[in-house]
């Protein structure tokens, strides 16, 4: 039975993603001493973004990358303790470089978020839940 799971990344530039993420408050790593890749860990639970250089990723998925400018492949979702973290978090991105495409706002009375995309259009997700709000069924 498999043990880990981690994501892979394309990015154009592992150092300002590097310098992006460390302000967005994500503990980064260079595994290996590798400077063509960079761990990202995330939460309690230590899910793992590996970042890797375009030319890299392509060889891997021998396929093309989906061009983020255009289409999304997938939404990343991070929790937050609370609505405050949800604009700090997207006030950070925004210093760092990235782009809102989603402002913070309510949605269904008991959940509010924000979207972000990073410097290479990755889209992230930044979700705090109440669920003491939460309609029970």
């Amino acid at each position: 039975m498999t043990k880990q799971f981690w994501i892979n990344l394309p990015v154009e530039d592992i150092n300002k993603s590097k310098e992006f993420y460390s302000k967005l408050g994500f503990s980064t790593n260079t595994p290996f001493g590798s400077s063509d890749q960079l761990q990202l860990v995330i939460g309690d639970n230590n899910a793992t973004v590996m970042l890797f250089p375009v030319s890299t990723f392509k060889n891997f998925t021998k396929h093309e990358i989906v061009d983020t400018k255009q289409a999304t492949e997938v939404l990343f979702s991070i929790d937050a303790e609370n609505k405050d973290e949800v604009d700090e978090i997207a006030k950070r991105a925004v210093k760092a470089g990235g782009t809102i495409f989603s402002e913070p706002s309510e949605s269904h009375g008991w959940m509010y978020g924000c979207g972000f995309a990073d410097l290479d259009g990755h889209r992230w997700n930044v979700l705090y839940m109440d669920m003491s709000k939460m309609p029970k069924e």
